[in-house]
């Protein structure tokens, strides 16, 4: 019998016989989220934007507690192996969550997080993150090239069966389409803010696309916590978001700088719930508007301005954000909550509505959480029971965005034409296909 075989037997016999409190931190039984718990390898690796995504990225990862120090190596990719002679080493700022969520085990972890400045557009780097005996595989990623076309991925509300039924629709999206140069989602990442399994549900979903295509996200309400509304401290130790926006709104309120394309998370929560963050989200965004030399301008948040059935739509972005996207000409509001798909225009003027100019509001669903669809004017598409992803192009004068289902079929399709004056045309390229509708 050799050695290797009885230290295996060992191990399998320990791992039967002793209780689960042995295993984790805390004496509750969580055997089918073993793998979910906190190790010394780390996990929920992440990269997000930054202010300046060309020059700088975010990248956060998870360890357990035993691991106070811990490091990123990073440095230019190359074709073989050689990279490895030439990595930097930073070392990681590092804070402990300690986190309940009902008949959840209480689990402390130490989440480490990192910026990764003097990178180059048209480069690809690699990375990894670690130390000791525990390190992750290299990531590789690379900055876009500085010549005004940028790609990214639009997801609307995961929220629900997170793992089993949204998975597919990020896989497929990442299958399906050219490389892209970051993803945004437009909240209810999860459904129970302070669930450390949820959390742990939507990396797994992810696993390595979060670790090598960069990510921008903006909360929804089930990232908040009720009675004050409190955003869950998952967020900010496990993402690694601008925080230039209004004081006490870091890293929910932001923006991200290309050079022909200005995106901007706002907070829907803290809009529809505090009168003085509300306040200070739109003093803030008027003057980030007023200063913005950008050809493009889109705008992500959760609560929709205009949502998929009339009786849904949102009172407070209505009256307080809205005219500052017809002010300024936004071009595009990508948006989550209302678990359907629509997309077309609006602009209201003394009262009356205009449905072929302003900016174009999208709402879509990534997850298996569907509402009833109600036709209104201001729709040119519209879907239900249908889980998409999008996928925007801003290049030079055109900004292009189609819509796909979880199968790959195109659903809608359409492009901004931007004049010398700043004015935008839009062509509908809406396929033949007929709308998917509930049953009357």
């Amino acid at each position: 019998m050799s050695r290797l075989f009885v230290v295996r037997s060992l191990v399998l016999v320990i791992y039967f016989i002793c209780p689960m409190h042995v295993f984790s931190q805390s004496s509750s039984p969580v055997e089918p989220n073993f793998h979910l718990l906190p190790s010394p390898k780390p996990d929920r690796i992440i990269l997000n934007l930054s202010e300046n995504p060309l020059e700088e990225l975010g990248v956060n990862w998870r360890t357990d507690t035993t691991v106070t120090v811990s490091h990123v190596e990073f440095t230019i990719a190359t074709a073989g192996p050689e990279f490895r002679d030439h990595v930097q080493s930073r070392q990681a700022a590092t804070e402990t969550l300690i986190s309940q969520q009902n008949e959840e085990p209480t689990i402390h972890a130490n989440y480490h997080q990192v910026k990764l400045d003097g990178l180059k557009a048209g480069r690809s780097y690699v990375y990894r993150v670690g130390g000791g005996d525990f390190w992750s595989e290299w990531f590789q990623f690379t900055i876009p090239e500085n010549d005004h076309e940028v790609n990214f991925l639009y997801f609307g509300d995961a929220q629900n069966e997170v793992v089993s039924m949204f998975s597919r629709v990020m896989r497929e999206a990442i299958i399906n389409l050219p490389k892209m140069d970051f993803t945004v989602y437009a909240g209810d990442l999860i459904n129970h803010e302070s669930s450390d399994f949820e959390w742990g549900g939507w990396f797994e979903a992810g696993q390595w696309i979060h670790a090598s295509i960069p990510s921008m996200m903006t909360p929804g309400n089930h990232e908040f916590s009720k009675n004050p509304a409190t955003l869950t401290p998952h967020w900010n130790a496990q993402f690694n978001l601008p925080t230039n926006g209004p004081k006490g709104l870091e890293e929910t309120t932001y923006e991200v700088n290309y050079p022909e394309l200005k995106i901007i998370s706002l907070d829907g929560e803290q809009i529809d719930e505090s009168v003085s963050y509300r306040e200070a989200q739109m003093v803030w965004l008027r003057d980030i508007l007023s200063k913005n030399p950008r050809k493009w301008t889109v705008i992500t948040f959760h609560y929709p301005v205009y949502a998929t059935a009339p009786d849904r739509y949102h009172d407070k972005m209505i009256d307080y954000i809205r005219p500052i996207l017809q002010e300024f000409k936004v071009d595009l509001a990508i948006q989550g909550h209302d678990h359907a798909y629509a997309r077309g225009r609006a602009f209201e003027e003394n009262g009356k509505m205009d449905y072929k100019k302003g900016t174009v509001y999208v709402v879509s669903v990534a997850g298996p959480k569907m509402y009833e669809v109600k036709a209104d004017d201001w729709m040119d598409r519209k879907a239900y029971g249908t889980q998409t992803y999008q996928w925007i192009q801003v290049k030079e004068n055109v900004l292009r965005f189609k819509t796909y289902t979880a199968t790959g079929e195109l659903y809608d399709s359409f492009e901004l034409h931007k004049d010398l004056d700043g004015e935008n045309t839009l062509v509908n390229m809406t396929p033949l296909t007929p709308e998917r509708l509930q049953s009357k």
